[in-house]
């Protein structure tokens, strides 16, 4: 028996080491096997008309009791609870970027721009190629998505948040581009339905924030391409941030109407990057991601990526952990966080144009475990990583748009890349 028992432990021990074997050999593979649903397409009918008219299609709005966009996390690294429900009445606005030059650090007035945030990919099913607009799951994470992502932008405004029928994760990794691109275009049909209500709720000068992560940049980039550039409304936006999905210096930044953000108080123009730490492996990120497929589905060649450093706020450069203001590390299950400075630098490289984060090691610390990519991919993180430089960084862009001084101190100065 005990000889048996000693079989079967070794036999596990070899399945895993084989599933480890495949994972680290195969993952385009076992990733496409796990999430590409198998199903036909079908064809998304289009919202009802003045549907987004409807508070319960969004998961952040003004008004809303339970808006996860209004938590903070506490700026004295002890831990914020994350439950929505608890968020009646935020706490006042942390002290501005925890400067040290800010005598008593009291709250400032809160921005008054609209921020039109898209959230992430949150639907993992294969059931079908896009997400109902009601699903538990992906409505969880969704809302763990604006709560820890959309609350850094939250103080420059209110925070507008849709729901939509996103693409599954599926169809990012499917070799079927045709039908991948399907399910994208109806889940930005969506968007698009939402931001037409966003903005005939706001008044016709409030300056405009634009903000999403990986899909929902990705559907900023298209909002930007057809409905915005070469538009009046281009004027009103004091910055889009395009983060975690790559935009191509060479073929796509001509067509967003918008210049990519060359200064920390620049105005009306595009910030992004994408969050890597080394030991780096961007050969086993997908094509979509790494952005080798241009947003016409062609692939592309030689192409390098808008890297913003969120430091600096400034393409291309470097900077020390010491100009990290706040890092919001999450507790298990993403439903709370504390906020700790000082601990994860950044540097754009200079060949691809991915964000290094410094040591693996050291970056494991503030993230949960199992939550990065192949590859030392830190995707998931790629605000919360430095969500008290995105939350300065959106502040000083809007005062810059209103011409008024900066609520937060300048940025940090790029680092030399030599000794990053």
């Amino acid at each position: 028996m005990a000889r048996k028992f000693l079989y079967l432990i070794a036999a596990i021990i070899l399945l895993i080491l084989a599933a480890g074997i495949v994972y680290q050999l195969f993952p385009g593979w076992l990733a496409r096997t796990a999430f590409v649903p198998s199903t036909e397409f079908e064809p998304q009918a289009a919202v009802a008309p003045n549907a987004y008219d409807d508070p319960a299609m969004w998961f952040a709005r003004p008004g809303m009791e339970q808006n996860p966009a209004a938590w903070r996390p506490a700026a004295d690294g002890s831990e914020t609870p994350g439950d929505a429900s608890e968020n009646k009445a935020p706490e006042p606005l942390i002290p501005p970027a925890q400067a040290a030059e800010t005598p008593a650090a009291a709250p400032f007035a809160k921005g008054d721009a609209a921020v039109f945030f898209v959230h992430p990919t949150s639907y993992y099913s294969r059931s079908s190629w896009n997400a109902p607009l009601s699903d538990r799951d992906s409505d969880h994470r969704a809302n763990l998505f604006v709560q820890g992502m959309a609350s850094a932008f939250a103080d420059a405004g209110e925070i507008w948040a849709p729901r939509y029928r996103q693409a599954t994760l599926g169809a990012f990794l499917a070799t079927d581009r045709v039908t991948a691109g399907k399910a994208i275009d109806s889940a930005y049909r969506d968007v698009e339905e939402a931001f037409d209500a966003f903005l005939a709720a706001q008044p016709k000068d409030r300056p405009i924030i634009l903000a999403g992560h990986s899909q929902g940049a990705l559907h900023l980039t298209t909002l930007l391409r057809t409905r915005i550039a070469g538009t009046p409304l281009a004027r009103r936006i004091v910055a889009a941030y395009i983060i975690g999905w790559p935009v191509s210096l060479d073929t796509d930044l001509a067509a967003l109407g918008l210049p990519a953000c060359q200064t920390p108080d620049q105005k009306g123009c595009i910030v992004g990057w994408a969050s890597f730490a080394e030991p780096a492996d961007p050969a086993m990120v997908t094509d979509a991601y790494d952005g080798t497929i241009g947003f016409d589905g062609r692939p592309r060649a030689n192409t390098r990526m808008l890297c913003t450093n969120p430091l600096t706020g400034i393409p291309d450069t470097a900077a020390p952990p010491e100009a990290n203001i706040g890092t919001l590390k999450p507790t298990a299950g993403f439903k709370s966080g504390s906020l700790i400075a000082g601990r994860i630098g950044a540097r754009c490289d200079d060949t691809r144009g991915f964000l290094m984060i410094g040591d693996a090691e050291v970056a494991q610390d503030y993230v949960v475990a199992g939550y990065v990519l192949p590859g030392n991919n830190y995707h998931v993180y790629d605000i919360t990583l430095f969500w008290a430089n995105v939350r300065a960084d959106a502040l000083r862009r809007l005062a810059a748009y209103e011409g008024k001084p900066s609520p937060v101190p300048p940025a940090a100065a790029p680092a030399d890349l030599a000794r990053t």
